[in-house]
């Protein structure tokens, strides 16, 4: 089994809130994060699939169209938006960098299984010191 990994960039505003808390109480749990004017991150995304390579094209996957359905079905969406109010896959979800890994897994999982490879791990870096990784389970 191999793994080959993709790296992506996108730029996107979020909140961490809960609409049932006040300013007061979400400051305290979400702290900064919680600025109801948005707030943004410069967002690195990996995503690395398996798989065993195909003895004709000498890859585990064509990363053209890896990174075409990484495009299509995450970058396009997400790039240069709000994730709480224009991301159709993080409607009704806390735009947390946690949830957001997951839900991009669930955007990917199946286009690259069509594409031949198994998706392994998303790894999603908000900032430089942090950042989430989500391997499906």
């Amino acid at each position: 089994m191999l793994y080959i990994t993709r790296r992506e960039i996108f730029n996107a505003a979020h909140r961490l809130f809960r609409e049932d808390y006040d300013d007061k109480t979400n400051f305290e749990v979400f702290g900064k994060c919680s600025n109801p004017n948005w707030h943004g991150h410069n967002y690195t995304l990996f995503v690395t699939v398996a798989g065993e390579v195909n003895p004709e094209t000498g890859f585990v996957i064509n990363l053209k169209e890896l990174s075409k359905t990484i495009q299509g079905k995450i970058i396009d969406k997400i790039d240069h938006k709000n994730i709480n109010l224009e991301v159709d896959f993080m409607k009704g979800k806390m735009a947390s960098t946690e949830l957001l890994t997951r839900a991009i897994w669930e955007q990917l999982e199946e286009e690259i299984r069509l594409l031949g490879a198994r998706l392994f791990s998303v790894k999603l870096y908000e900032t430089e010191n942090n950042f989430v990784e989500y391997l499906g389970e």
